[in-house]
């Protein structure tokens, strides 16, 4: 397993922008696939978005298609959200994800990310 620590939340504006990361342990950072989950108070634990190893490979949610990037490094042990054009509804804890598998595609990837280990969370908060 790898060790997970995220960092970036914070509270913006509707319309902000917000760049998230979570540094991982571990020397074999680049075999595992990589994502990142949210959780709003009072509701269920929402997929948000999953990288392949090479990064070759990604998939969102259609609520943040479009707006929200996530990329890695793997040089760094690093994996980013970049989340632009925020909206209330984008509040929430945002946890990352990492799961030592392979995934073929977009949809193994999401399937494996469901059971990966997440990281403590930090907390985005978008005003009105």
């Amino acid at each position: 397993q790898v060790q997970l620590v995220e960092s970036g939340g914070g509270l913006v504006q509707a319309g902000g922008s917000l760049r998230l990361s979570c540094a991982a342990s571990g020397r074999t950072f680049s075999s595992y696939l990589m994502g990142w989950f949210r959780q709003a108070p009072g509701k269920e634990r929402e997929f948000v978005a999953g990288i392949s190893w090479s990064g070759g490979t990604t998939d969102y949610a259609d609520s943040v298609k479009g707006r929200f990037t996530i990329s890695r490094d793997n040089a760094k042990n690093t994996v980013y959200l970049q989340m632009n054009s925020l909206k209330p509804e984008d509040t929430a804890v945002y946890n990352c994800a990492a799961k030592n598998a392979y995934a073929s595609g977009r949809f193994s990837l999401r399937a494996a990310l469901n059971s990966a280990q997440t990281g403590q969370g930090t907390q985005v908060t978008v005003s009105s």
